[in-house]
């Protein structure tokens, strides 16, 4: 009887050296992908003090670095806080940076806040509106085109759509009384037609008082965890506390295009402190500056 033969197998290999033989593949394929995307970075060897290229701790230590200043960026979310009016609050949709950027330009040329008079379009004075105020052209920079391209991709309108930039300052007991950013008259809405939606942004914090008011707003928000520390007046209908960096969207037409009345809101005075802010009305069509 011829017996069967089998196939020779080959001896294997040790198990710890495979091991080895993997995670040195790995750790070297994570390491030029870390490269080519640019997290990390080959130091500079030209100086004779300069450290060397292969010195593995000083990538590690340049990764954590950026790891670190990456933890110092704020948490983003958008939250929404109403249907009708249809608002959202956009959480630290500024930096710090942009805020006070933006308080630096305006801060030379602040006059006092003034309404657009219906029948002319042009600006009056009114005892509504006690704050103080400027106007920042669109585009007018690059910070300011970058904060543009942010607002065109929160309320997916094009930045052509909108106004400049108007900065507002508050000091203790300044307001503005409830009011509509939608026209009722023709004037106002030749150029873009109607204002559509607002974007609030708030550049400071503010101890107490100067939240952002919807008195007509539908719903029950005596139940909201943050009653207790709002104003008087913050509690006269849906409120926005005022915070660094927070961008508040509403709009002031419905889906249907028709004109929301919920929309309407007004700016609390101020009790304690300063409150600064940056509006951008967005229009239907293009809006020509």
């Amino acid at each position: 009887m011829v017996k069967p033969r089998y196939p020779r197998l080959a001896p294997r290999k040790s198990s710890s050296s495979a091991m080895a033989l993997t995670m040195l593949v790995t750790f070297t394929c994570v390491i030029l992908i870390l490269l080519a995307l640019g997290i990390l970075s080959i130091p500079n060897i030209s100086g004779g003090d300069s450290p060397k290229a292969n010195d593995l701790s000083t990538i590690v230590r340049n990764t954590m670095d950026r790891i670190d200043a990456d933890e110092e960026i704020e948490e983003q979310w958008t939250e929404l806080i109403s249907w009708e009016p249809r608002a959202f609050v956009y959480h630290n949709f500024l930096t710090k940076e942009e805020c006070e950027y933006l308080i630096s330009l305006a801060k030379p040329h602040m006059e006092k806040s003034t309404v657009v008079d219906s029948e002319t379009g042009k600006s009056k004075d009114s005892r509504v509106r006690t704050s103080s105020g400027t106007f920042l052209a669109r585009g007018r920079d690059k910070i300011i085109r970058n904060i543009e391209k942010k607002i065109a991709g929160f309320t997916f309108l094009p930045v052509e759509h909108g106004e400049g930039f108007q900065i507002l300052h508050y000091e203790v007991g300044q307001k503005y009384e409830p009011h509509f950013d939608y026209f009722l008259d023709e004037f106002n809405t030749k150029n873009g037609g109607q204002r559509m939606a607002t974007v609030l942004m708030y550049l400071s914090d503010v101890e107490e008082g100067g939240e952002t008011v919807f008195p007509a707003a539908m719903g029950n928000f005596s139940s909201v965890p943050w009653w207790n520390e709002l104003s008087d007046c913050g509690k006269e209908g849906l409120s926005v506390k005022p915070k660094m960096g927070d961008a508040l969207l509403f709009w002031s037409m419905k889906p249907d295009a028709t004109l929301d009345p919920s929309s309407l809101h007004g700016g609390c005075p101020v009790i304690k402190g300063n409150k600064w802010s940056a509006t951008k009305w967005l229009h239907i069509n293009e809006y020509k500056i």
